[in-house]
């Protein structure tokens, strides 16, 4: 394992790394405080075109940004090394730093926090008024379905073919709806695998006990050292051998996510995961493409080999095969056509034309900062001294519950769990006493305030979880606003939470039955959508995080954590307990 680096502080290696994008391409603008690279607003661009937004964790580069320009994406949000960006730094990107009058495209990987946080900024795009739609690119079969379950398929290099297509689309006056479903489209018919000699070594941090032993390679490595299929004792031809056995096996009904006939056509993507020299790879690229040929007779009508996306100096490599499918989009705009049109990304093998540089701009971008709860209005109207009476008892319940919860969660959990909800509980009762301005009527305008809350105070998977619902529920109380005054009944209510349950499935597997906390949320709402009564909504709320006790769990951290036996049929699960004293309390009051 390499363990020696230029830069030794992370968070400074990422800000040199972006910035560096706006001295390659003088198209691009940077906002350092968000880690966002996007299309400067003074550089040439289409009218009407729908705007694409990309990101993740850094240290996979080229990706993300290295994707961002002209025939590409519109704007790129890093986090630090292998973790998501926030849902507020994907907010300011999607609403204030590109082009919304056509749509926004959200595209990230599939990994749970780049589909919480990426989710949770389209539904914030969502609830002020904006066309949004999102999808995590999945396309790694190194897992499979089995040991994937719910969560799917990882997001790996193949995923570049995705944003280069979508990207050529919008770039050509493709609609919203046409890229969002080409996006589907491609990824239904991409698969990748990765493999690797060793872990990587992040710049900053110690050296981790775990390697790969000499002579052996992981097969399916994912890009943050995660495993894959199995370890074993290869060199490159059995290597290729057994990746391209689990990309294209027609009886392998864990990996097998295409099909092909002999007329089916290829696209071939050799990808670097960092630390491969150049000739390496032109070898491995040789071998890959020689079996292909010989033993699955597939002639790949483009070849691309490169360097896409990293795990940062990565000793390893991934292949990508997409079938070229007819997408319905006509003459010109083919699978095809997009991945050959020309495209101003650095990451991208297109070169940076002479034009670009003629009609470079030194002046700085001026940065544009949105206040959705400032800039929202709605006529739903809801008294506040009600929204503080039957909020309040709410918050109280979680707050005097906090040591139970924690108490359960030291069980099945982490410990945290208590802390967090009374954090977030005091802060928006802080909120509730001391706002400035005031709580006014605007129901709409209350919650968006409140998930500006949740988003500063509560962090973690249970928080991000929060505010995607609380966003999706602020979409879904708009949405009733007819322009009229309207006050917000529980049926006006109960169509929102209906709503938002529904917003929320779209970025987390959880399920009733899966040991959560929506084992607590899914009934409340559910049945106040059937009976427009508080009351019986907490009480199917109660009930069905009682049942919580006796599940196994199947998502969260309570899959590996201490024993079954110390807990099954003894312990509710923490976030379903703590949501469930929550909503009590809101009944109580009403």
């Amino acid at each position: 394992m390499q363990t020696k680096h230029f830069f030794s502080d992370p968070n400074h290696l990422v800000l040199t790394a972006l910035r560096s994008l706006t001295l390659t391409n003088p198209s691009l603008a940077l906002d350092a405080q968000n880690k966002i690279v996007f299309r400067r607003p003074d550089a040439p661009r289409k009218p009407g075109k729908v705007s694409i937004v990309t990101g993740g964790g850094s240290g996979h580069e080229p990706a993300f940004a290295g994707f961002v320009g002209k025939g590409l994406c519109d704007a790129s949000v890093a986090g630090t090394i292998f973790a998501s960006p926030s849902a507020e730094q994907i907010r300011r990107a999607a609403i204030d730093r590109v082009p919304t009058d056509s749509g926004v495209l959200i595209l990230p990987n599939n990994y749970t926090g780049d589909v919480l946080n990426f989710g949770m900024a389209a539904e914030k795009c969502r609830a002020a008024g904006i066309r949004t739609e999102f999808f995590a690119i999945n396309d790694d079969v190194g897992v499979g379905r089995e040991k994937g379950g719910k969560v799917g398929r990882r997001g790996i290099g193949g995923g570049v073919l995705i944003l280069k297509m979508t990207g050529a689309l919008a770039e050509a006056g493709g609609s919203l709806e046409e890229v969002y479903g080409l996006a589907q489209f491609a990824n239904e018919n991409l698969v990748s695998i990765g493999s690797s000699l060793e872990h990587v070594h992040v710049p900053g941090r110690g050296v981790p006990e775990d390697f790969i032993p000499n002579g052996e390679v992981e097969i399916g490595m994912g890009i943050h050292n995660e495993p894959g299929s199995h370890r074993t004792k290869a060199n490159l031809v059995e290597m290729v051998s057994t990746m391209l056995y689990q990309l294209l096996d027609p009886n392998d009904t864990d990996r097998g996510y295409i099909t092909r006939t002999p007329k089916d056509e290829f696209v071939m993507l050799i990808n670097n995961l960092g630390g491969v020299s150049p000739i390496e790879l032109a070898g491995i690229t040789d071998e890959v493409h020689r079996q292909l040929v010989r033993d699955y007779q597939v002639k790949p009508v483009r070849v691309i080999q490169g360097t896409f996306l990293t795990s940062l100096n990565g000793m390893g490599f991934s292949i990508s095969l997409l079938k070229l499918a007819d997408n319905g989009l006509g003459a010109g705009r083919s699978m095809l056509d997009l991945i050959d049109a020309p495209a101003e990304a650095v990451g991208w093998s297109a070169p940076i034309p002479a034009s670009t540089w003629t009609d470079r701009v030194d002046a700085p971008v001026e940065l544009k900062d949105s206040n959705l709860a400032q800039e929202t209005s709605s006529k739903l109207k809801l008294d506040p001294a009600v929204v503080k009476k039957v909020l309040g008892a709410g918050l109280k319940r979680v707050i005097a519950a906090e040591s139970d919860v924690t108490r359960f969660d030291t069980i099945v959990g982490d410990g945290d769990c208590g802390i967090g909800l009374k954090r977030g509980a005091e802060a928006i009762q802080d909120l509730l006493d001391n706002a400035s301005p005031a709580l006014s009527d605007d129901v709409v305008n209350t919650v968006l305030r409140i998930v500006t809350v949740v988003e500063n105070v509560m962090d973690g998977t249970s928080g991000a979880i929060y505010a995607i619902f609380l966003n999706a529920l602020a979409h879904g109380l708009r949405a009733q606003d007819t322009g009229t005054d309207l006050p917000a009944t529980s049926e006006v209510w109960a169509k929102a939470l209906k709503h938002s349950v529904t917003a929320l499935s779209k970025y987390t597997p959880a399920k009733p039955g899966d040991r959560t906390l929506i084992d607590a949320l899914v009934p409340f709402c559910e049945t106040l959508f059937e009976t427009h009564d508080v009351r019986v909504a907490a009480a199917a709320a109660q009930q069905g995080t009682e049942s919580t006790k006796s599940m196994k769990a199947s998502l969260g951290r309570s899959v590996y954590v201490g024993s079954e036996e110390e807990w099954i049929g003894k312990v509710p699960d923490p976030g379903a307990y703590g949501l469930s004293e929550f909503l009590t309390g809101l009944a109580e009051a009403v």
